[in-house]
Protein backbone atom coordinates (compact mmCIF):
# COMPACT_ATOMS: atom_id res chain seq x y z
CA UNK A 1 0.00 0.00 0.00
CA UNK A 2 1.48 3.40 -0.92
CA UNK A 3 1.84 6.11 1.69
CA UNK A 4 -0.55 8.31 -0.25
CA UNK A 5 -3.35 5.82 0.37
CA UNK A 6 -2.63 5.39 4.07
CA UNK A 7 -4.63 7.08 6.78
CA UNK A 8 -2.56 9.44 8.89
CA UNK A 9 -3.71 9.48 12.52
CA UNK A 10 -1.08 11.62 14.20
CA UNK A 11 2.48 12.91 14.44
CA UNK A 12 5.44 12.52 16.77
CA UNK A 13 6.60 16.11 17.16
CA UNK A 14 10.19 16.70 18.38
CA UNK A 15 10.38 18.94 21.47
CA UNK A 16 13.14 20.24 23.73
CA UNK A 17 13.43 19.04 27.32
CA UNK A 18 11.37 21.24 29.62
CA UNK A 19 9.98 23.21 26.70
CA UNK A 20 6.94 21.70 25.04
CA UNK A 21 6.84 24.49 22.51
CA UNK A 22 10.06 24.06 20.54
CA UNK A 23 11.85 21.38 18.57
CA UNK A 24 15.00 19.79 19.97
CA UNK A 25 16.55 19.73 16.51
CA UNK A 26 17.81 16.14 16.80
CA UNK A 27 14.71 14.16 15.79
CA UNK A 28 12.68 14.50 12.61
CA UNK A 29 8.93 15.04 12.75
CA UNK A 30 7.45 11.55 12.32
CA UNK A 31 4.04 10.95 10.71
CA UNK A 32 2.00 8.14 12.29
CA UNK A 33 -0.32 6.11 10.09
CA UNK A 34 -3.10 3.66 10.80
CA UNK A 35 -1.52 0.26 11.48
CA UNK A 36 2.13 -0.47 12.30
CA UNK A 37 4.80 2.26 12.30
CA UNK A 38 8.54 1.73 12.91
CA UNK A 39 10.51 4.40 14.76
CA UNK A 40 14.30 4.17 14.81
CA UNK A 41 17.71 5.56 14.06
CA UNK A 42 16.69 6.78 10.59
CA UNK A 43 14.54 9.44 12.23
CA UNK A 44 17.53 11.07 13.94
CA UNK A 45 19.29 14.05 12.42
CA UNK A 46 22.58 12.79 13.87
CA UNK A 47 23.12 9.02 14.19
CA UNK A 48 23.14 7.69 17.76
CA UNK A 49 23.74 3.94 17.93
CA UNK A 50 21.86 3.68 21.21
CA UNK A 51 18.79 4.10 19.05
CA UNK A 52 18.16 0.86 17.15
CA UNK A 53 17.10 0.86 13.54
CA UNK A 54 13.87 -0.61 14.81
CA UNK A 55 13.83 1.11 18.19
CA UNK A 56 10.10 0.97 18.82
CA UNK A 57 6.89 0.40 16.92
CA UNK A 58 3.62 2.29 17.18
CA UNK A 59 0.43 0.43 16.39
CA UNK A 60 -2.46 2.81 15.68
CA UNK A 61 -6.00 1.46 15.40
CA UNK A 62 -9.19 2.83 13.89
CA UNK A 63 -10.71 3.43 17.33
CA UNK A 64 -8.07 6.10 18.01
CA UNK A 65 -5.85 4.10 20.41
CA UNK A 66 -2.10 3.85 19.88
CA UNK A 67 0.17 1.22 21.43
CA UNK A 68 3.95 1.53 21.76
CA UNK A 69 6.11 -1.62 21.71
CA UNK A 70 9.82 -1.30 22.57
CA UNK A 71 11.63 -3.35 19.91
CA UNK A 72 15.25 -2.45 20.64
CA UNK A 73 17.39 -3.40 23.65
CA UNK A 74 17.34 0.06 25.26
CA UNK A 75 14.32 1.29 27.25
CA UNK A 76 12.21 4.32 26.45
CA UNK A 77 10.29 6.56 28.83
CA UNK A 78 6.62 7.51 28.44
CA UNK A 79 5.38 10.65 30.23
CA UNK A 80 1.61 10.68 30.58
CA UNK A 81 -0.65 12.65 32.94
CA UNK A 82 2.27 13.75 35.10
CA UNK A 83 3.64 10.21 35.48
CA UNK A 84 6.98 9.06 34.06
CA UNK A 85 7.19 5.36 33.21
CA UNK A 86 10.19 3.41 31.92
CA UNK A 87 9.24 0.83 29.26
CA UNK A 88 11.78 -1.93 28.61
CA UNK A 89 12.41 -4.26 25.67
CA UNK A 90 9.27 -6.03 24.36
CA UNK A 91 7.02 -4.21 26.85
CA UNK A 92 3.90 -2.42 25.63
CA UNK A 93 2.15 0.75 26.69
CA UNK A 94 -0.77 2.82 25.41
CA UNK A 95 -0.22 6.49 24.57
CA UNK A 96 -2.69 9.30 23.94
CA UNK A 97 -2.63 12.86 22.63
CA UNK A 98 0.04 15.06 24.30
CA UNK A 99 1.97 12.15 25.83
CA UNK A 100 5.75 12.57 25.58
CA UNK A 101 8.23 9.83 24.66
CA UNK A 102 11.90 9.88 25.61
CA UNK A 103 13.52 7.64 23.00
CA UNK A 104 16.48 7.29 25.36
CA UNK A 105 15.71 8.11 29.00
CA UNK A 106 16.41 11.82 29.36
CA UNK A 107 17.09 12.36 25.63
CA UNK A 108 15.31 12.65 22.28
CA UNK A 109 11.90 13.98 23.33
CA UNK A 110 8.91 13.64 21.02
CA UNK A 111 5.27 14.45 21.71
CA UNK A 112 2.41 12.42 20.26
CA UNK A 113 -0.17 14.72 18.64
CA UNK A 114 -3.44 13.47 17.16
CA UNK A 115 -3.99 14.33 13.53
CA UNK A 116 -6.69 16.86 14.40
CA UNK A 117 -4.16 18.83 16.42
CA UNK A 118 -1.40 18.97 13.80
CA UNK A 119 -2.11 22.65 13.11
CA UNK A 120 -1.57 23.51 16.77
CA UNK A 121 1.66 21.49 16.86
CA UNK A 122 2.90 23.32 13.77
CA UNK A 123 2.29 26.66 15.47
CA UNK A 124 4.17 25.48 18.55
CA UNK A 125 7.16 24.42 16.48
CA UNK A 126 7.73 27.89 15.06
CA UNK A 127 8.73 28.98 11.57
CA UNK A 128 12.36 27.76 11.68
CA UNK A 129 11.30 24.26 12.58
CA UNK A 130 8.66 24.25 9.84
CA UNK A 131 11.30 25.22 7.29
CA UNK A 132 13.50 22.42 8.58
CA UNK A 133 10.56 20.05 8.27
CA UNK A 134 10.12 21.02 4.63
CA UNK A 135 13.80 20.38 3.96
CA UNK A 136 13.37 16.91 5.42
CA UNK A 137 10.09 16.12 3.67
CA UNK A 138 11.76 14.03 0.99
CA UNK A 139 13.83 12.14 3.57
CA UNK A 140 10.67 11.51 5.62
CA UNK A 141 9.00 9.98 2.59
CA UNK A 142 11.93 7.61 2.08
CA UNK A 143 11.90 6.69 5.78
CA UNK A 144 8.19 5.89 5.67
CA UNK A 145 8.68 3.61 2.67
CA UNK A 146 11.61 1.87 4.32
CA UNK A 147 9.71 1.39 7.57
CA UNK A 148 6.80 -0.15 5.69
CA UNK A 149 9.21 -2.48 3.94
CA UNK A 150 10.72 -3.48 7.29
CA UNK A 151 7.33 -4.45 8.66
CA UNK A 152 6.42 -6.42 5.54
CA UNK A 153 9.77 -8.22 5.40
CA UNK A 154 9.73 -9.10 9.07
CA UNK A 155 6.20 -10.42 8.79
CA UNK A 156 7.39 -12.67 5.98
CA UNK A 157 10.41 -13.73 8.03
CA UNK A 158 8.20 -14.65 10.96
CA UNK A 159 5.95 -16.74 8.75
CA UNK A 160 8.96 -18.57 7.27
CA UNK A 161 10.48 -19.21 10.67
CA UNK A 162 7.20 -20.23 12.27
CA UNK A 163 6.62 -22.63 9.40
CA UNK A 164 10.04 -24.14 9.95
CA UNK A 165 9.46 -24.40 13.69
CA UNK A 166 6.16 -26.19 13.11
CA UNK A 167 7.83 -28.56 10.67
CA UNK A 168 10.65 -29.29 13.11
CA UNK A 169 8.14 -29.96 15.90
CA UNK A 170 6.43 -32.69 13.90
CA UNK A 171 9.37 -34.55 12.37
CA UNK A 172 9.60 -38.22 13.09
CA UNK A 173 12.33 -39.84 15.15
CA UNK A 174 14.00 -37.32 17.43
CA UNK A 175 11.52 -34.49 17.97
CA UNK A 176 12.37 -30.86 18.59
CA UNK A 177 12.33 -31.41 22.32
CA UNK A 178 15.12 -33.89 21.85
CA UNK A 179 17.12 -31.23 20.12
CA UNK A 180 17.25 -29.55 23.50
CA UNK A 181 17.69 -32.86 25.36
CA UNK A 182 19.37 -34.66 22.55
CA UNK A 183 20.22 -38.23 23.12
CA UNK A 184 21.02 -37.69 26.79
CA UNK A 185 19.97 -40.86 28.56
CA UNK A 186 21.02 -39.64 31.98
CA UNK A 187 17.72 -37.86 32.61
CA UNK A 188 19.51 -34.72 33.78
CA UNK A 189 18.11 -31.42 32.52
CA UNK A 190 20.25 -29.00 34.49
CA UNK A 191 23.05 -28.67 31.92
CA UNK A 192 20.77 -28.23 28.95
CA UNK A 193 18.49 -25.42 30.00
CA UNK A 194 20.34 -22.94 27.78
CA UNK A 195 19.78 -25.17 24.75
CA UNK A 196 16.07 -25.57 25.45
CA UNK A 197 13.35 -24.61 22.96
CA UNK A 198 13.57 -20.93 22.13
CA UNK A 199 10.91 -18.53 23.31
CA UNK A 200 11.11 -16.67 20.01
CA UNK A 201 10.68 -17.93 16.47
CA UNK A 202 14.31 -18.61 15.63
CA UNK A 203 15.11 -21.91 14.02
CA UNK A 204 15.43 -24.75 16.50
CA UNK A 205 18.72 -25.88 14.99
CA UNK A 206 20.66 -22.61 14.74
CA UNK A 207 22.49 -21.02 17.66
CA UNK A 208 24.95 -18.27 18.38
CA UNK A 209 27.83 -19.11 20.68
CA UNK A 210 28.05 -17.37 24.03
CA UNK A 211 30.50 -14.47 24.27
CA UNK A 212 32.00 -13.61 27.64
CA UNK A 213 31.71 -10.12 29.08
CA UNK A 214 28.60 -9.09 27.16
CA UNK A 215 25.22 -8.10 28.64
CA UNK A 216 22.96 -11.10 29.19
CA UNK A 217 20.46 -10.03 26.51
CA UNK A 218 23.13 -10.39 23.81
CA UNK A 219 23.61 -14.05 24.75
CA UNK A 220 19.93 -14.99 24.65
CA UNK A 221 19.57 -18.59 23.43
CA UNK A 222 23.32 -18.82 22.80
CA UNK A 223 25.33 -21.92 23.64
CA UNK A 224 28.67 -22.97 25.08
CA UNK A 225 30.66 -25.99 24.03
CA UNK A 226 29.26 -27.89 27.03
CA UNK A 227 25.76 -27.31 25.69
CA UNK A 228 26.75 -28.93 22.41
CA UNK A 229 28.76 -31.88 23.71
CA UNK A 230 26.60 -33.31 26.45
CA UNK A 231 25.03 -36.53 27.62
CA UNK A 232 26.29 -40.07 27.11
CA UNK A 233 28.54 -39.72 24.07
CA UNK A 234 29.77 -43.12 22.82
CA UNK A 235 31.93 -41.83 19.97
CA UNK A 236 33.02 -38.30 19.02
CA UNK A 237 34.48 -37.15 15.70
CA UNK A 238 35.80 -33.62 16.07
CA UNK A 239 36.86 -31.91 12.85
CA UNK A 240 38.63 -28.55 12.90
CA UNK A 241 41.58 -26.51 11.68
CA UNK A 242 43.10 -25.42 15.01
CA UNK A 243 42.74 -27.62 18.07
CA UNK A 244 43.83 -26.85 21.66
CA UNK A 245 43.26 -30.13 23.47
CA UNK A 246 44.23 -28.77 26.88
CA UNK A 247 41.65 -25.99 26.62
CA UNK A 248 39.07 -28.35 25.14
CA UNK A 249 39.25 -30.76 28.07
CA UNK A 250 38.99 -27.88 30.53
CA UNK A 251 36.06 -26.26 28.72
CA UNK A 252 34.26 -29.58 28.22
CA UNK A 253 35.32 -32.05 30.94
CA UNK A 254 32.73 -34.61 29.78
CA UNK A 255 34.99 -35.37 26.82
CA UNK A 256 37.32 -37.19 29.21
CA UNK A 257 34.57 -39.79 29.67
CA UNK A 258 34.14 -40.47 25.93
CA UNK A 259 35.89 -43.76 25.18
CA UNK A 260 36.42 -43.17 21.47
CA UNK A 261 37.47 -39.75 20.08
CA UNK A 262 38.77 -39.02 16.58
CA UNK A 263 40.26 -35.55 16.03
CA UNK A 264 40.56 -34.50 12.39
CA UNK A 265 42.73 -31.39 12.23
CA UNK A 266 44.68 -29.03 10.00
CA UNK A 267 47.64 -28.39 12.29
CA UNK A 268 51.26 -28.97 11.25
CA UNK A 269 54.81 -28.75 12.53
CA UNK A 270 55.28 -28.14 16.24
CA UNK A 271 51.53 -27.85 16.79
CA UNK A 272 51.07 -31.50 15.73
CA UNK A 273 53.79 -32.62 18.11
CA UNK A 274 52.05 -30.76 20.93
CA UNK A 275 48.74 -32.46 20.08
CA UNK A 276 50.40 -35.86 20.28
CA UNK A 277 51.94 -34.98 23.62
CA UNK A 278 48.82 -33.71 25.40
CA UNK A 279 46.07 -35.89 23.92
CA UNK A 280 44.46 -38.61 26.06
CA UNK A 281 45.67 -42.11 25.21
CA UNK A 282 42.34 -43.14 23.66
CA UNK A 283 42.20 -40.20 21.25
CA UNK A 284 43.15 -40.67 17.59
CA UNK A 285 44.63 -37.82 15.55
CA UNK A 286 44.29 -37.55 11.77
CA UNK A 287 45.30 -34.88 9.28
CA UNK A 288 43.52 -35.41 5.94
CA UNK A 289 45.68 -35.88 2.84
CA UNK A 290 46.08 -32.72 0.78
CA UNK A 291 46.62 -33.45 -2.94
CA UNK A 292 47.79 -29.89 -3.70
CA UNK A 293 50.50 -27.95 -1.91
CA UNK A 294 48.32 -25.05 -0.78
CA UNK A 295 45.41 -27.14 0.49
CA UNK A 296 44.22 -26.92 4.10
CA UNK A 297 41.70 -28.69 6.30
CA UNK A 298 39.20 -26.16 7.67
CA UNK A 299 36.01 -28.11 8.33
CA UNK A 300 34.54 -27.23 11.69
CA UNK A 301 32.12 -30.01 12.50
CA UNK A 302 31.26 -32.61 15.14
CA UNK A 303 29.69 -36.05 14.85
CA UNK A 304 28.53 -37.21 18.28
CA UNK A 305 27.19 -40.77 18.53
CA UNK A 306 24.77 -41.53 21.37
CA UNK A 307 22.80 -44.63 22.37
CA UNK A 308 19.76 -43.04 20.72
CA UNK A 309 21.39 -41.77 17.52
CA UNK A 310 23.75 -39.07 16.29
CA UNK A 311 24.12 -35.32 16.65
CA UNK A 312 25.59 -33.57 13.60
CA UNK A 313 27.08 -30.13 14.29
CA UNK A 314 28.50 -27.69 11.72
CA UNK A 315 30.01 -24.64 13.39
CA UNK A 316 32.40 -21.76 12.79
CA UNK A 317 34.89 -21.74 15.67
CA UNK A 318 38.32 -23.28 15.95
CA UNK A 319 38.63 -25.46 19.04
CA UNK A 320 40.53 -22.75 20.89
CA UNK A 321 39.64 -20.40 23.75
CA UNK A 322 39.40 -17.09 21.88
CA UNK A 323 37.08 -18.46 19.20
CA UNK A 324 34.56 -19.82 21.73
CA UNK A 325 34.70 -16.83 24.08
CA UNK A 326 35.71 -13.60 22.31
CA UNK A 327 34.16 -13.82 18.86
CA UNK A 328 30.66 -13.96 17.48
CA UNK A 329 30.38 -17.49 16.16
CA UNK A 330 27.49 -19.72 15.26
CA UNK A 331 26.52 -23.31 14.78
CA UNK A 332 23.92 -25.53 13.17
CA UNK A 333 23.04 -28.85 14.75
CA UNK A 334 20.44 -31.53 14.35
CA UNK A 335 19.88 -34.93 15.95
CA UNK A 336 19.05 -38.09 14.03
CA UNK A 337 18.02 -41.57 15.27
CA UNK A 338 19.48 -44.91 14.28
CA UNK A 339 17.93 -46.40 11.14
CA UNK A 340 15.32 -49.10 11.42
CA UNK A 341 16.48 -52.36 9.90
CA UNK A 342 13.88 -52.03 7.15
CA UNK A 343 15.32 -48.66 6.12
CA UNK A 344 18.99 -49.64 6.13
CA UNK A 345 19.29 -49.26 2.35
CA UNK A 346 17.27 -46.05 2.10
CA UNK A 347 19.38 -42.93 1.59
CA UNK A 348 18.63 -39.21 1.38
CA UNK A 349 20.62 -36.32 -0.10
CA UNK A 350 21.94 -35.17 3.27
CA UNK A 351 23.31 -38.63 3.99
CA UNK A 352 24.96 -38.99 0.58
CA UNK A 353 26.58 -35.55 0.84
CA UNK A 354 27.91 -36.33 4.32
CA UNK A 355 29.31 -39.74 3.35
CA UNK A 356 30.94 -38.33 0.21
CA UNK A 357 32.73 -35.76 2.30
CA UNK A 358 33.78 -38.17 5.05
CA UNK A 359 35.12 -40.54 2.39
CA UNK A 360 37.30 -37.75 1.00
CA UNK A 361 38.89 -37.18 4.41
CA UNK A 362 40.31 -40.75 4.39
CA UNK A 363 40.89 -41.32 8.06
CA UNK A 364 42.43 -44.66 9.09
CA UNK A 365 39.61 -47.08 9.83
CA UNK A 366 39.48 -48.34 13.41
CA UNK A 367 37.29 -50.83 15.22
CA UNK A 368 35.38 -50.14 18.44
CA UNK A 369 32.73 -51.75 20.56
CA UNK A 370 29.62 -49.60 21.03
CA UNK A 371 27.14 -50.92 23.55
CA UNK A 372 24.23 -50.27 21.18
CA UNK A 373 25.49 -52.05 18.06
CA UNK A 374 28.48 -54.08 19.27
CA UNK A 375 31.74 -54.28 17.32
CA UNK A 376 31.81 -51.91 14.34
CA UNK A 377 34.39 -50.38 12.02
CA UNK A 378 34.48 -46.60 12.21
CA UNK A 379 34.73 -45.40 8.65
CA UNK A 380 32.63 -43.21 6.37
CA UNK A 381 30.14 -46.02 5.73
CA UNK A 382 29.43 -46.36 9.48
CA UNK A 383 27.53 -43.08 9.36
CA UNK A 384 24.94 -44.59 7.02
CA UNK A 385 23.51 -46.35 10.10
CA UNK A 386 21.56 -43.20 11.01
CA UNK A 387 18.24 -41.97 9.64
CA UNK A 388 18.70 -38.49 8.14
CA UNK A 389 15.31 -38.18 6.46
CA UNK A 390 14.29 -35.39 8.86
CA UNK A 391 17.31 -33.28 7.84
CA UNK A 392 16.35 -29.63 7.39
CA UNK A 393 19.42 -28.57 5.37
CA UNK A 394 21.69 -29.59 2.51
CA UNK A 395 25.40 -30.08 3.09
CA UNK A 396 27.86 -28.46 0.68
CA UNK A 397 31.34 -29.93 0.93
CA UNK A 398 34.58 -28.58 -0.49
CA UNK A 399 37.80 -30.57 -0.91
CA UNK A 400 41.18 -29.48 -2.29
CA UNK A 401 42.23 -30.53 -5.74
CA UNK A 402 41.37 -30.08 -9.41
CA UNK A 403 37.94 -31.51 -10.18
CA UNK A 404 36.86 -32.62 -13.63
CA UNK A 405 33.96 -34.51 -15.18
CA UNK A 406 31.13 -35.43 -12.77
CA UNK A 407 33.21 -34.23 -9.81
CA UNK A 408 32.90 -30.62 -10.96
CA UNK A 409 29.38 -30.51 -9.52
CA UNK A 410 30.22 -32.61 -6.49
CA UNK A 411 32.06 -29.97 -4.47
CA UNK A 412 32.15 -26.26 -3.68
CA UNK A 413 30.10 -23.57 -5.37
CA UNK A 414 29.36 -25.77 -8.38
CA UNK A 415 27.71 -28.26 -6.03
CA UNK A 416 25.72 -25.40 -4.58
CA UNK A 417 24.72 -24.32 -8.08
CA UNK A 418 23.41 -27.80 -8.87
CA UNK A 419 21.39 -27.85 -5.61
CA UNK A 420 19.85 -24.43 -6.24
CA UNK A 421 19.04 -25.26 -9.85
CA UNK A 422 16.52 -27.76 -8.50
CA UNK A 423 14.87 -25.19 -6.22
CA UNK A 424 11.93 -22.88 -6.83
CA UNK A 425 11.66 -19.59 -4.93
CA UNK A 426 9.08 -16.87 -4.52
CA UNK A 427 9.47 -13.94 -6.90
CA UNK A 428 10.62 -11.64 -4.09
CA UNK A 429 13.93 -13.52 -4.14
CA UNK A 430 14.70 -12.46 -7.72
CA UNK A 431 18.09 -10.73 -7.86
CA UNK A 432 18.52 -11.00 -4.11
CA UNK A 433 21.79 -9.30 -3.06
CA UNK A 434 24.71 -11.65 -2.45
CA UNK A 435 26.69 -10.85 0.70
CA UNK A 436 30.04 -12.65 1.00
CA UNK A 437 31.71 -12.90 4.39
CA UNK A 438 34.98 -14.68 5.10
CA UNK A 439 38.05 -14.38 7.29
CA UNK A 440 40.83 -14.57 4.68
CA UNK A 441 40.84 -13.11 1.19
CA UNK A 442 42.51 -14.96 -1.66
CA UNK A 443 43.66 -13.62 -5.00
CA UNK A 444 40.27 -12.99 -6.59
CA UNK A 445 39.56 -11.79 -10.10
CA UNK A 446 36.45 -10.55 -11.90
CA UNK A 447 36.00 -13.79 -13.85
CA UNK A 448 35.83 -15.94 -10.73
CA UNK A 449 33.61 -13.44 -8.93
CA UNK A 450 31.18 -13.57 -11.86
CA UNK A 451 31.22 -17.38 -11.86
CA UNK A 452 30.63 -17.45 -8.11
CA UNK A 453 27.70 -15.02 -8.34
CA UNK A 454 26.11 -17.20 -11.04
CA UNK A 455 26.28 -20.21 -8.73
CA UNK A 456 24.70 -18.37 -5.82
CA UNK A 457 21.94 -16.96 -8.02
CA UNK A 458 20.92 -20.30 -9.53
CA UNK A 459 17.31 -21.46 -9.30
CA UNK A 460 13.97 -20.29 -10.64
CA UNK A 461 11.16 -18.14 -9.33
CA UNK A 462 7.69 -19.60 -8.97
CA UNK A 463 6.69 -18.11 -12.34
CA UNK A 464 9.36 -20.18 -14.09
CA UNK A 465 11.81 -17.36 -14.82
CA UNK A 466 15.45 -17.43 -13.63
CA UNK A 467 16.12 -15.66 -10.32
CA UNK A 468 18.67 -13.38 -11.95
CA UNK A 469 22.09 -12.46 -10.59
CA UNK A 470 22.00 -10.31 -7.47
CA UNK A 471 24.45 -7.56 -6.55
CA UNK A 472 27.50 -9.01 -4.73
CA UNK A 473 28.93 -7.31 -1.64
CA UNK A 474 31.93 -8.39 0.45
CA UNK A 475 31.78 -7.88 4.22
CA UNK A 476 35.27 -6.93 5.35
CA UNK A 477 36.45 -5.20 8.56
CA UNK A 478 38.01 -1.77 8.66
CA UNK A 479 40.94 -0.89 10.90
CA UNK A 480 38.47 0.79 13.25
CA UNK A 481 36.36 -2.38 13.39
CA UNK A 482 39.41 -4.31 14.53
CA UNK A 483 40.56 -1.66 16.99
CA UNK A 484 37.18 -1.44 18.74
CA UNK A 485 36.57 -5.20 18.89
CA UNK A 486 36.75 -7.11 22.17
CA UNK A 487 40.32 -8.21 21.47
CA UNK A 488 41.47 -4.92 19.94
CA UNK A 489 44.22 -4.97 17.33
CA UNK A 490 45.12 -8.53 18.33
CA UNK A 491 41.91 -9.65 16.64
CA UNK A 492 43.47 -8.78 13.30
CA UNK A 493 45.31 -12.09 13.40
CA UNK A 494 42.06 -13.85 12.46
CA UNK A 495 41.81 -12.04 9.11
CA UNK A 496 45.09 -12.92 7.40
CA UNK A 497 45.15 -11.54 3.86
CA UNK A 498 47.99 -9.98 1.84
CA UNK A 499 47.56 -6.28 1.25
CA UNK A 500 47.88 -6.84 -2.51
CA UNK A 501 44.75 -9.02 -2.41
CA UNK A 502 42.69 -6.57 -0.39
CA UNK A 503 43.62 -3.46 -2.36
CA UNK A 504 42.70 -4.68 -5.85
CA UNK A 505 40.85 -1.85 -7.59
CA UNK A 506 37.98 -3.99 -8.90
CA UNK A 507 37.06 -5.01 -5.32
CA UNK A 508 36.22 -1.45 -4.24
CA UNK A 509 32.66 -1.70 -5.50
CA UNK A 510 32.06 -4.80 -3.39
CA UNK A 511 33.11 -3.62 0.08
CA UNK A 512 30.54 -3.56 2.90
CA UNK A 513 30.78 -3.37 6.70
CA UNK A 514 29.34 -5.81 9.20
CA UNK A 515 26.66 -4.28 11.45
CA UNK A 516 25.12 -6.16 14.37
CA UNK A 517 24.68 -3.52 17.06
CA UNK A 518 20.95 -4.28 17.27
CA UNK A 519 21.88 -7.64 18.78
CA UNK A 520 24.88 -6.34 20.72
CA UNK A 521 27.39 -8.16 18.54
CA UNK A 522 28.90 -5.43 16.44
CA UNK A 523 32.12 -4.85 18.40
CA UNK A 524 33.18 -8.49 18.14
CA UNK A 525 35.99 -9.47 15.88
CA UNK A 526 35.01 -12.18 13.81
CA UNK A 527 32.67 -9.57 12.31
CA UNK A 528 30.18 -12.31 11.52
CA UNK A 529 27.77 -14.82 12.87
CA UNK A 530 29.31 -17.61 10.88
CA UNK A 531 32.99 -17.34 10.07
CA UNK A 532 34.43 -20.29 8.19
CA UNK A 533 31.09 -21.11 6.61
CA UNK A 534 32.02 -17.97 4.73
CA UNK A 535 28.97 -16.91 2.72
CA UNK A 536 25.94 -14.95 3.81
CA UNK A 537 23.30 -14.28 1.19
CA UNK A 538 21.30 -11.41 2.68
CA UNK A 539 20.22 -7.82 2.26
CA UNK A 540 19.54 -4.91 4.56
CA UNK A 541 15.97 -5.14 5.88
CA UNK A 542 14.99 -7.84 3.36
CA UNK A 543 14.33 -11.52 3.86
CA UNK A 544 16.50 -13.60 1.55
CA UNK A 545 17.79 -17.11 1.22
CA UNK A 546 21.00 -17.58 3.12
CA UNK A 547 23.53 -19.92 1.61
CA UNK A 548 26.51 -20.96 3.68
CA UNK A 549 29.43 -21.76 1.43
CA UNK A 550 33.20 -21.95 1.74
CA UNK A 551 35.08 -19.60 -0.54
CA UNK A 552 38.30 -21.58 -0.10
CA UNK A 553 38.11 -24.09 -2.92
CA UNK A 554 41.54 -25.35 -1.89
CA UNK A 555 40.28 -26.29 1.56
CA UNK A 556 38.49 -29.14 3.19
CA UNK A 557 35.30 -27.45 4.36
CA UNK A 558 31.78 -28.47 5.11
CA UNK A 559 28.77 -26.24 5.33
CA UNK A 560 25.03 -26.16 4.86
CA UNK A 561 22.13 -24.24 3.37
CA UNK A 562 19.30 -22.79 5.43
CA UNK A 563 16.87 -19.88 5.84
CA UNK A 564 17.91 -17.01 8.11
CA UNK A 565 17.92 -13.22 8.50
CA UNK A 566 20.93 -10.93 8.72
CA UNK A 567 21.80 -7.34 7.89
CA UNK A 568 24.80 -5.74 6.23
CA UNK A 569 25.52 -2.13 5.37
CA UNK A 570 27.16 -1.07 2.14
CA UNK A 571 30.15 1.25 2.35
Amino acid sequence: MSSSSQVRVGTLVPIAEGNAGSSNGTVLSIPIYLGANVIGRNHLVVVDKRISRKHLSLHATADGSTEVVVEGPNPVVVRSEGQRRKVCAQERVKIVHDDVLELIPGEYFVKYVNVGDDRRSSALMGSSELKKGKRHSEEDSVVVKRNRQIMEDEALARSLQEGFAEESATISGLGCDQISRPLDSTGSSERIQSVGPLKDVLSLTLRLMRVQGLPSWTNTSSVTIQDVIQGEVLLAVLSNYMVDIEWLLTACPSLRKVRHVLVIHGEDGASVELLKKVKPANWILHKPPLPISFGTHHSKAMLLVYPQGIRVVVHTANLIYVDWNNKTQGLWMQDFPWKDTKDVNKNVSFENDLIDYLSAIKWPEFRVNLRVVGDVNINAAFFRKFDYKSSSVRLIGSVPGYHVGPNIKKWGHMKLRSVLEGCTFEQQFCKSPLIYQFSSLGSLDEKWMSEFACSLSAGKSDNGSPLGIGKPLIVWPTVEDVRTSIEGYAAGSCIPSPQKNVEKDFLRKYWARWKADHVGRWGLCQFTLYQIIHKLCTTEYCTTIEIFLALEEASHTICFTHFMLFTASET
